[in-house]
């Protein structure tokens, strides 16, 4: 068996499959028993792709939910809902009979009457569910089914937008872009409003037997359904009306705002054409009329019955002055008539014939109409003027630069004059031309922007940190790549500006908890450092102090511990430098005072240090070391010290 579940197999231990029905877009559509109920259901399971997709399968359930609360003789109703083998379910009311699609594809154009009776059945389904603000979004004679009795009745209302068609795919896509709204093929909004252009899609393919646009792929349907102008349907089928044809093409206008305002006007004027329709009854009716009927002859716009000629002589009694007369011309022997001037008789003739011309292209010729000049106007105010003056109007849509829907140009001229009934075509501006949007996302800033700018677009430029993407790399953009959006129309793309960078905190005087705890986006490196008056694990000082970093960047922060006690290098009798190199590499500073003294073994040579050599000192205290001078050419006095530039003197000992 196809679709993958057996006949007699038992979904969620209440519904047995008896037949698999078909396949859709979403789900396996199988002919199930509510085991419960003992009725017969249609059993729609999802699709396994779908089932994975746990934002799909909710919207799946919010939207089945929203469906089972409508309950109208032109819906499916929705029973029950659940999940079952790791997919979802519903169950829906079993409705024996065909798909329109079916009917539509077997019988080729329906009967005027009975196509206006079958959509103003799925309008009435529609108006129902608009009412209680629930929008279809995928009508299409697949999701329409004709029951025995021939009434119509519409499935997966509000179940579409859980399952809202993706231009990329093929297939069971195609079938939908057929029956899209130019709104959806463009990405906006929709409302009840995209529900009627897809049942007016409907109406005519019921009267031709054709949808309007057709092409080799999804995304071209899609450009039709924005920028073409259906074929008129009585081009395809001289049974449809005008009056019916009226109504078509008003439901298949690109504006929403020039279609019909809800579903109840759309029935109003179906309604309206139809009752002008004959049915084929009547029309069966007429014909057997006709044929008992004596030949006629047409005579003034009416009928007059003409007898058949008579072949056999008249009895006698019948046109006796007929008959007289013809025995007389019989036997009256010929004479030549007298003659007679002729040529007033032909002035009068030819009088005569020159004011039947006359009269006749009185008759005959249409009366000359001065052109209203409707250039700058919407079309439907455009329309309305011409119709009011007899013309007959054909739009014919252009790109333009000009709003959507206004008049750019018409022939014949505003001004001019016509024949009244005659054609008067107006261009009418369909916006600027429809394009792919390029996919820039992950191109460099500059890249991007000249990609966009030769496809017709310009472009909003708006920076944005990262983490992942690189500096002056597009993060994201709008309308996405691979959407349709007019030629024109700006696109905004977020460019990579790296790293998001944050504040630093001042965290000066804090403890090293609190200084981590603050600088959390960052990375902390800590160096010690001796302080005799902060408190141990106090910070000292930052790097930096102020500004922003990336996050994740670096602050160093300078932290206060215990200053340790060292005890000081004896370094008595050694040279300057030596003695230097020996406390500066126990972390003292050093500071020099000179001595003179008499012996040149003395020169150079530390006489004596303070603190003492021995002595418990903190890391990082000064040492001061007195270094002899000997000058054999001076005869100091005993006691007396000189210091090099720089260095304190003592005071000379008494």
């Amino acid at each position: 068996m196809r679709g993958g579940l057996e006949a007699d197999a038992v979904i969620d231990e209440r519904y047995q499959v008896i037949a698999h029905l078909g396949s859709g877009g979403m789900a396996e559509v199988y002919c199930a028993t509510d085991l419960q109920l003992g009725r017969k259901v249609a059993l729609k399971v999802l699709h396994e792709r779908f089932a994975a997709d746990e934002e799909f399968v909710e919207r799946f359930k919010r939207e089945a939910s929203s469906a089972a609360g409508l309950q109208h003789q032109h819906l499916v109703a929705v029973y029950d809902r659940g999940e079952w083998d790791g997919t979802s379910y519903i169950a829906m009311e079993y409705v024996p009979g065909h798909t329109l699609k079916q009917i539509v594809t077997e019988a080729g154009p329906l009967p005027p009457s009975r196509a206006v009776d079958l959509t103003v059945q799925i309008l009435r389904a529609a108006r129902f569910a608009h009412r209680r603000g629930v929008i279809h979004r995928d009508f299409k004679p697949q999701n329409v089914i004709v029951d025995d009795e021939g009434r119509a009745k519409v499935t997966d209302f509000g179940i579409a937008r859980a399952g809202a068609s993706d231009m990329t795919q093929t297939g069971s896509i195609m079938g939908t872009a057929q029956y899209l709204s130019p709104e959806q093929a463009q990405g906006h909004a929709v409302n009840a409003r995209s529900d009627l252009y897809s049942i007016g899609i409907i109406l005519y393919e019921l009267l031709t037997g054709k949808v309007p646009f057709e092409a080799d792929s999804a995304v071209t349907i899609a450009l039709k359904q924005v920028s073409e102008a259906p074929l008129p349907p009585s081009q395809i089928n001289p049974a449809v009306t005008p009056e019916l044809e009226s109504v078509v093409l008003r439901a298949l206008m690109k504006d929403p705002n020039d279609r019909f305002a809800d579903a109840d006007e759309f029935i109003a004027a179906l309604e309206a054409a139809g009752s002008r329709i004959a049915s084929p009854a009547e029309i069966a009716a007429a014909e057997a009329a006709a044929t008992a009927l004596p030949a006629a002859a047409a005579v003034g716009g009416g009928l007059i019955a003409v007898p058949p000629p008579v072949t056999a002589p008249p009895p006698t009694g019948v046109y006796p002055a007929v008959v007289e007369r013809e025995r007389e011309v019989a036997v009256e022997p010929l004479r030549r008539p007298p003659e007679r001037k002729r040529w007033p008789w032909l002035l009068v003739g030819a009088l005569a014939l020159i004011g039947l011309i006359l009269l006749l292209v009185s008759v005959l010729t249409p009366e000359r109409v001065q052109v209203p000049n409707v250039v700058g106007s919407s079309i439907s105010v455009a329309t309305q003027r011409l119709q009011n003056e007899g013309f007959e109007v054909v739009p014919v849509r252009d790109n333009s630069d000009k709003p959507r829907n206004t008049v750019i140009g018409q022939d014949p001229q505003g001004g001019t004059s016509a024949a009244e009934g005659s054609r008067v075509t107006i261009n009418v501006s369909d916006g600027p031309s429809i394009s792919d949007v390029p996919d820039v996302v992950g191109d460099g800033r500059n890249e991007a922007r000249k990609e966009l700018v030769a496809a017709g677009f310009e472009v909003n430029e708006r920076p944005v940190a990262s983490e992942s993407v690189r500096l002056n790399r597009v993060v994201s953009q709008s309308p996405d790549g691979g959407s349709l959006a007019e030629r024109g129309r700006v696109v905004t793309i977020e460019v990579s500006s790296g790293p998001e960078r944050l504040a630093v905190p001042d965290v000066t005087g804090k403890s090293e908890d609190e200084a981590r705890a603050a600088l959390a986006a960052f990375r902390v490196v800590v160096q010690e450092r001796e302080d005799a008056e902060a408190d141990p694990g106090t910070v000292l000082a930052q790097n930096p102090a102020k500004g922003s970093l990336p996050r994740g960047g670096t602050v160093t922060l300078s932290v206060a511990v215990e200053r340790t006690l060292v005890a000081v290098i004896n370094v008595v009798g050694r040279s300057q430098n030596y003695a230097t190199k020996l406390l500066s590499g126990r972390g003292f500073e050093v500071a020099v005072e000179e001595e003179a003294v008499d012996s040149s073994a003395e020169d150079d040579r530390v006489q004596k240090q303070s603190p003492a050599g021995g002595d418990d000192v903190e890391r990082g205290s000064t040492v001061t070391i007195t270094v002899g001078r000997f000058d054999p050419d001076l005869d100091p006095e005993p006691g007396r010290t000189t210091t090099t530039p720089g260095t304190t003197t003592p005071a000379p000992a008494p």
